[in-house]
């Protein structure tokens, strides 16, 4: 689908959709807990089904009462193939493989689309440790088997924390005694404390003693006879209205947890830095457009904030500076150069250097066409930005924003956006 997007000011009041990070956590732990675990306000996005349906691959049953609510039942890992299906998510991915490794079977761990020609970066040290055996190369599809062995580990995570979340999960299922896990190089911490808190509510508490070693005990366990998680708004859907907000009217975010701990709330104290109008009342969070002042941000541990960033950088007074571009290189397109080619198309000057994008802002952004790379968050950044356009702006492939936010072309469009749909691609 491609969107021609008018340029313009915008008005209006948005919810953004629940969790994508929290809900697949949520449904993982619910695979391996034998009994009912009841879901409230899980959302729809792509990536959300897909680790719902890998999920049933694996053994659960799952009954929705109504659009709020989600039960699932299982007796642990039980598949029904050998092949599991994890769409188009690479967290599903990272965090059924050693699910899928507690098993001494062997299973094939399969995608579409983007996932496909993604590098998932895993650390084969710390799976050699656990007795895991892959197989493929480093991307999918690719075969896992165990069984795996819970003990003391130590190993670098490489940057990504997904992995880690994976096995935080898979060890607390299978550890008969206390073992700890010593992880170097985690930059996104904050997505495995939305780990250890999940595993938390589930009754498997984990002792973290430091920023990088985890310690499982089993005689803390106290799993629950029944778990009800519900599932908080999204921050990283929620940065594009508040960016939207920022730079091109008057937007109110509501739903929002002020003490999340995912890590794209973040985009709050970036807002404050550029001097923006914010207005905080409980739930409610209302920006409303100003001059913006340039801002230093180091993104390392929330990549995903980058490309709405980067638009806002563009409407800053003066040079602005984005830390963290090593993180860009393995999403769902190589963000360092997708974001680079936004940001020409837009006529917004930049450069790229000593791990950071330099940004300068300008007082309009040009009338152009943009490549999305079927990349949801580069679709509704460049969406966001065509509004500070001279001219229409032309985007490919928006049909890509279903995999996080399904409702963002309508969100926009309710809050003033001018834009216009066709099939052409």
């Amino acid at each position: 689908m491609q969107a021609i997007i008018e340029p313009g000011f915008i008005a209006g009041r948005v919810t953004p959709p629940p969790s994508k990070s929290i809900t697949q956590r949520a449904y993982a732990c619910a695979l391996l807990r034998k009994g009912m675990t009841t879901v409230h306000h899980a959302g729809t996005a792509a990536d959300e089904l897909a680790m719902l349906e890998a999920i049933k691959a694996l053994g659960a049953t799952v009954t929705a009462t109504d659009k709020q609510q989600c039960n699932i039942h299982s007796n642990g890992l039980a598949p029904y193939g050998t092949t599991v299906n994890c769409g188009e998510s690479g967290l599903a991915t990272r965090l059924l493989l050693p699910i899928c490794a507690m098993s001494g079977a062997e299973y094939t761990l399969t995608g579409k689309g983007t996932l496909m020609n993604r590098s998932l970066q895993l650390p084969l040290n710390a799976l050699q440790q656990l007795g895991i055996t892959l197989h493929q190369g480093d991307s999918l599809p690719m075969t896992v088997k165990g069984p795996i062995v819970p003990k003391s580990i130590a190993f670098d995570c490489g940057g990504s924390a997904q992995l880690l979340s994976g096995l935080l999960i898979a060890l607390c299922h299978t550890a008969e005694e206390k073992i700890t896990i010593d992880a170097s190089g985690v930059e996104s911490r904050p997505y495995v404390d939305l780990t250890l808190d999940m595993l938390q509510q589930f009754g498997y508490p984990v002792t973290n003693t430091d920023d990088s070693r985890f310690v499982i005990d089993p005689q803390l366990f106290m799993p629950k006879a029944e778990v009800s998680v519900s599932i908080e708004k999204d921050w990283s859907s929620a940065s594009f209205a508040l960016v939207a907000g920022a730079i091109a009217g008057n937007m109110v975010v509501n739903g929002l947890r002020l003490d999340s701990l995912q890590a794209d709330a973040a985009v709050l104290n970036v807002l404050r830095s550029v001097g923006v109008r914010l207005i905080q009342v409980r739930d409610m969070i209302t920006v409303e457009h100003c001059n913006l002042l340039p801002f230093e941000f180091d993104a390392s541990a929330c990549p995903d904030l980058f490309p709405i960033l980067a638009v806002l950088a563009g409407c800053c007074n003066g040079d602005s500076n984005i830390y963290g571009v090593h993180r860009l290189f393995h999403k769902e397109s190589n963000r360092v150069a997708s974001i680079a080619e936004m940001l020409l198309a837009f006529g917004i000057p930049f450069s790229v250097d000593d791990d950071a994008f330099s940004i300068t802002g300008v007082d309009s952004f040009h009338g152009c066409s943009i490549d999305t790379y079927n990349d949801h968050r580069i679709a509704m950044a460049a969406a966001v930005g065509a509004l500070r356009a001279a001219a229409s702006v032309t985007l490919d492939h928006t049909d890509c924003v279903k995999k996080s936010y399904p409702g963002f072309f309508r969100d926009m469009i309710l809050s003033g956006m001018v834009c216009k749909f066709s099939d052409a691609s």
